[in-house]
């Protein structure tokens, strides 16, 4: 789509990423997720998308999978708003998104569990996320342990590894421009329909 003033923005959402998976060598589905504690310290870290629901108001949004015992999943539980920015260098081209954030049903959570690779099933229950680590042997031997102890058979998923999903109530789309005068605009939900707005770079 060459227009950035749509009616969908998560139909241009898509039509970028499908480009951008064919430009970008390594995960365009990459993403920095921003989040904050309940008295506004934010932090920020690198994600993947892992899903996208086109659909306005709670019932869609961007999806991503985590341990919710790690930072990021504290910070959810306190402040459970979230932004994200897609960067696609080779395109040019970056996407913000912001909102709410809700976790995705059990048995969503369950299906994407069991897609993964094995190994990375084991990882997830081994990983003791963003908490200290003396050694890396340790990480290793935690993942023997668990790849004992589930053998051949089912993995089930973590309670604590679910997905989240941030409800997109504004999506603002810049395309770089010559000599830094570039295009923005800026969807914005208002519960009914999405307004459009074009922004002065």
């Amino acid at each position: 789509m060459s227009s950035l003033m749509v009616s969908d923005p998560f139909a241009l959402f898509q039509a970028w990423l499908k480009e951008a998976e064919k430009s970008e060598s390594n995960d365009p589905t990459a993403m920095a997720l921003a989040t904050a504690t309940a008295d506004g310290r934010p932090s920020v870290r690198m994600v993947l998308l892992k899903d996208v629901v086109p659909r306005p108001g709670p019932e869609g949004g961007f999806v991503f999978y985590t341990n919710m015992e790690s930072r990021k999943g504290e910070d959810l539980r306190a402040n459970p708003h979230a932004a994200l920015c897609f960067h696609w260098k080779s395109l040019r081209r970056q996407v913000r998104v912001e909102g709410p954030v809700v976790p995705v049903p059990d048995a969503e959570a369950d299906a994407y569990f069991e897609s993964r690779a094995r190994e990375s099933r084991i990882g997830a229950w081994a990983s003791l996320q963003s908490r200290p680590l003396t050694e890396r042997l340790e990480l290793e031997k935690r993942v023997a342990s668990f790849g004992a102890k589930f053998g051949i058979g089912a993995i089930p998923r973590p309670d604590w590894w679910t997905g989240a999903r941030v409800v997109a109530n504004r999506i603002e789309f810049w395309r770089d421009r010559p000599f830094r005068l570039h295009d923005r605009v800026v969807y914005s939900w208002d519960g009914v329909a999405w307004q459009t707005q074009r922004l002065y770079p």
